[in-house]
């Protein structure tokens, strides 16, 4: 339903929104609006501005300048706990909850009915029972929250964001850990949500998702508005070239498979091999070969083992099965600075936990594994580190280009073209890379993509893990499939061979 068919006023109206942290202009001049009974998609790259936004809104950030009005009366909130009172409740993409407690606790925390002054456990539970209901959920308000699912979870939290009755939802990217059928699940209360009169501001870098759920859209590029869309009426590729404010050939370049199999001499001795290596509890013992100038993709479903074995290759967990060996030598891979003396790079899927550091700058975190690896007693020359810095915020076309601004100011894809260029200034023989383009938009997909492919060419060994089987396929010469945590299949990736062979392997029983 368009906004016309909802409501004259806008629930929400943020006109010429601006925000400037130090070096970086994260909004400039932004206007939005936000209709009762609407799914409004926000949109752009990462680093477009769209969780600036909603922290402008929901009283994370304050505004340097422009106006916030909220049923037609200007706001400006110190905090979401305001926000929250005002009828604006936000659900994360990581679930803010306590999993050490009740399902009943997490949906009721701070509204607990009470009697005689103390909490009433058991209204406490028919309440939280009576919320669950509207969203679908037949669980036991008394369960632990931690025994359920991501899906549940996420269900879970915008009970707790309805408790209050909330007029705006925000939804933050809430099915990027979810399957199909928990999407299913998740966009039937987002419609039910909807038509009952609630505004709902979605965001997602799932484009057909976009297109499935949402009513309007709003584009946003580096820290600007682009335009108010309505979805019906707007073609995916134009919103994807309205997004990344690029020519065609970048989207094109997606669909261009790189996979050409690496002529391999007869005899000729792999870069990495593991012979079965394996860790109890963990990933049964396989075999693998990585060959310099070659791209070797993990497919599999999520706790398939694609991690697991990375994690093993890269010297982040130990194995206490078989052997590696570098070009053909065993080596001992007791941690992942014995794994960098041996030329092998380990980029996580946890960037946050395991990766960027927030509160270093940008030329900070660019030089961190060099300097790890020298030893901190042994500081790199200024000048270096200057040179080093440059090459890749240039090389990877890290936004902004400031390598002293803090890197937690920074979008989620640049995030990761830092970490790449952390690795890459280790000038690795083997680069692992588990799941580079999650949570990042189109154009940073493209373009870490075509690095991937570049760095092959030059003759770098690469192993890639994506949950997007049409990426593994469109960057591995080899492919290696897991399931149960076991490698079930290897595939050389040939051009015909199909995302849907990969599924028959993932789903079919028995090794191949």
């Amino acid at each position: 339903m368009t906004s016309s068919e909802t409501a004259e006023r806008p629930v929400v109206q943020m006109t010429g929104i601006s925000i400037e942290f130090p070096g970086v202009k994260a909004l400039d001049q932004v206007d939005f609006r936000l209709f009762p009974g609407e799914v409004h998609a926000l949109m752009g790259e990462n680093g477009a501005g769209k969780s600036t936004l909603i922290k402008a809104l929901t009283g994370v950030y304050g505004i340097d300048a422009g106006e916030i009005l909220v049923d037609g009366e200007p706001h400006q909130f110190s905090g979401p706990g305001e926000a929250q009172s005002a009828g604006i409740a936000t659900v994360y993409q990581e679930v803010n909850l306590c999993e050490n407690l009740t399902v009943a606790e997490n949906i009721m925390l701070g509204h607990e009915p009470r009697r005689l002054g103390a909490i009433d456990w058991r209204a406490t539970r028919r309440e939280a029972a009576r919320h669950l209901a509207t969203m679908g959920l037949d669980i036991d308000p008394a369960s632990s929250l931690g025994a359920h699912s991501i899906a549940v979870q996420q269900l879970v939290a915008i009970s707790r964001a309805m408790v209050v009755d909330a007029k705006v939802l925000i939804l933050d990217e809430p099915t990027s850990s979810l399957d199909a059928d928990e999407v299913a699940q998740l966009f039937a209360v987002v419609r039910r949500l909807r038509d009952e009169g609630v505004a709902i501001l979605f965001v997602s870098h799932f484009i057909e998702q976009v297109y499935e759920i949402s009513d309007r859209m709003t584009v946003l590029r580096n820290g600007g508005l682009v335009g108010e869309y309505t979805t019906a009426e707007t073609d995916r590729l134009q919103l994807v070239s309205t997004m990344i404010g690029r020519s065609m050939e970048v989207l094109e370049d997606l669909h261009v498979s790189t996979a050409h199999t690496v002529a391999v001499e007869e005899g000729s001795t792999p870069y990495l091999q593991a012979v079965g290596l394996g860790r109890k509890g963990s990933v049964q013992p396989f075999d693998l070969d990585v060959y310099s100038g070659e791209v070797v993709g993990l497919a599999g479903l999520l706790g398939s083992g694609r991690t697991e074995v990375a994690r093993l290759l890269a010297g982040a967990d130990r194995a206490d099965s078989g052997d590696t060996r570098i070009n053909g030598v065993p080596v001992r891979l007791r941690n992942p600075r014995a794994a960098i003396g041996s030329g092998i790079a380990f980029s996580s899927e946890d960037r946050k936990a395991e990766g960027v550091v927030g509160d270093l700058t940008v030329r900070e975190n660019i030089v961190l594994g060099l300097q790890a690896g020298r030893g901190w007693m042994r500081r790199l020359p200024a000048r270096q580190v200057d040179e080093i810095v440059d090459k890749y915020v240039a090389a990877l076309g890290i936004r902004p280009a400031n390598p002293r601004a803090l890197l937690r100011n920074l979008s989620g894809g640049n995030q990761q073209k830092v970490l790449l260029a952390r690795w890459l200034a280790t000038a690795p023989e083997l680069l692992i890379l588990d799941e580079p383009t999650r949570g990042i938009d189109v154009g940073a997909k493209a373009e870490i993509q075509k690095l991937v492919a570049e760095l092959a060419e030059r003759g770098m060994a690469v192993v890639f893990i994506s949950a997007e089987l049409e990426e593994v396929l469109r960057l591995s010469h080899r492919i290696a499939v897991m399931r149960d945590r076991d490698k079930v299949a290897e595939v050389v990736n040939t051009d015909d061979v199909r995302v849907d062979d990969v599924v028959e392997l993932i789903a079919s029983g028995g090794k191949h």
